[in-house]
């Protein structure tokens, strides 16, 4: 058991040493946005007064990026695709929405065999500073398209959509006066005005129309519920920068709103950036909880504290063996957000029992089959986590971070 599904950004990684990151990654499942991905590259392209290169402050980054229990994220914008075509709802049910995985056969039963990413593999060459031509253009053209940004034209724009109503005084007022227009009772223009902001193609917005009208022109919320979210965050950004209530001169607002896209798609999500704290509340749904990420540090570091104590020959066994479950004191903020997240994991906590060494060499040999023996399935054999007997998900994670071991000695052994 590896926790609540969690979302960071960068700002909140940034702050971690790296004893606090392998707590992150022991307690939690993250979820890692496309966004945090782009983002961590383009700082290739700053300008450091640190005394440090930019390769460096990547590369230390990427360390304490999560690499064991963690998978990124489907983009925002394929999924948005794909409700909008018709093809595949988007569940926002606070689970994260992971692809690549392929349909295997071995002996007899079937199962799902996800390889390590690409992101993955990046954020290892990132680690020793080695970085691919197309990364190094991706940054320069992600930091110029910030700077391209036309703020002040959406600024005059949206200023006249209070020409007629009071003008929002606060962030709430502004996520309420969104709201109401997107579900307004003529959803037409509503529609096609979300799918302009939104940068759907013309083409492809009078296929969606065509669709939405044969559908019987339900409700937004009803028709595309993720596009009717990521409408509504696009919307209040635009009308919270009208109304003054958000710096209209920070290009990077815009990219702090869009890991917004990805709330659906986790329980709790943490941040030091200040809009984060003022904008994410209004959009988080009730079983969800947003953490300040000097909170969130600060309670890592306890709990690095706390395990700190045990004896050598405790640690030296790996975290999985004194730490698979966060301390039952609930004065841990960690603690805490397991109990609201996972309710049952405290009598899980009381039944659970570490592998010994013959179920570990069974499982490992399991794994070690499902690589070299599993038969891909034909495409058009589908198979659902429901259906799959096994679900095998290749990670390439570091042995020991920081001063922490993070598997036994065997599993080491064995892999040496």
């Amino acid at each position: 058991m590896s926790g609540p599904i969690l979302v960071f950004d960068k700002s909140a990684l940034e702050s971690l040493n790296p004893d606090e990151s392998v707590w992150l990654d022991n307690f939690f499942q993250t979820n890692i946005t496309p966004l945090f991905f782009i983002e961590t590259l383009a700082d290739l392209e700053k300008q450091l007064h640190s005394g440090r290169t930019p390769e460096q402050v990547v590369g230390n980054l990427a360390f304490k990026t999560p690499d064991m229990h963690s998978r990124p994220n489907v983009h925002h914008a394929r999924l948005l695709n794909a409700e909008l075509s018709g093809a595949e709802p988007v569940a926002m049910d606070g689970r994260g929405i992971i692809s690549g995985g392929e349909p295997v056969m071995l002996e007899g039963q079937t199962g799902i065999v996800f390889q390590r990413t690409q992101e993955d593999e990046a954020f290892h060459r990132w680690q020793r500073h080695e970085f691919l031509d197309v990364e190094r253009l991706a940054a320069k053209g992600w930091r110029r398209e910030l700077a391209n940004i036309n703020y002040d034209r959406a600024y005059a724009t949206f200023q006249k959509w209070f020409a007629e109503a009071q003008k929002p005084k606060n962030l709430r007022d502004v996520k309420l006066f969104a709201d109401a227009k997107i579900d307004a009772s003529n959803q037409e223009p509503c529609l096609r005005l979300g799918m302009s902001i939104l940068g759907i193609a013309p083409s492809r917005q009078e296929q969606v129309m065509t669709r939405w009208q044969n559908a019987g022109k339900p409700p937004i919320r009803e028709f595309a519920p993720y596009f009717r979210y990521l409408f509504s965050i696009d919307l209040f950004f635009y009308l919270a920068i009208a109304a003054d209530l958000i710096s209209r001169v920070r290009p990077s607002n815009k990219v702090d709103l869009a890991y917004l896209y990805y709330l659906p798609f986790c329980k709790v999500f943490t941040s030091n950036d200040s809009l984060h704290e003022r904008v994410v509340p209004l959009f988080l749904r009730a079983n969800q909880t947003f953490v300040k990420g000097m909170e969130l540090k600060a309670d890592l570091g306890k709990l690095d504290q706390h395990y700190s104590r045990l004896p050598k020959e405790v640690t030296d066994r790996g975290l999985f063996h004194f730490a698979a479950y966060p301390p039952t004191d609930p004065s841990f903020l960690v603690t805490r957000l397991w109990d609201k997240h996972m309710p049952n994991w405290r009598n899980d906590e009381q039944n659970h029992h570490p592998l010994d060494k013959r179920l570990q060499q069974v499982l490992m040999d399991l794994v070690k089959r499902v690589e070299r023996d599993a038969v891909p399935i034909s495409p058009a054999q589908s198979v659902s986590f429901s259906e799959a007997t096994y679900v095998h998900m290749q990670q390439k994670a570091h042995f020991k971070k920081g001063k922490w071991n993070r598997f036994p000695p065997e599993v080491l052994a064995s892999n040496e």
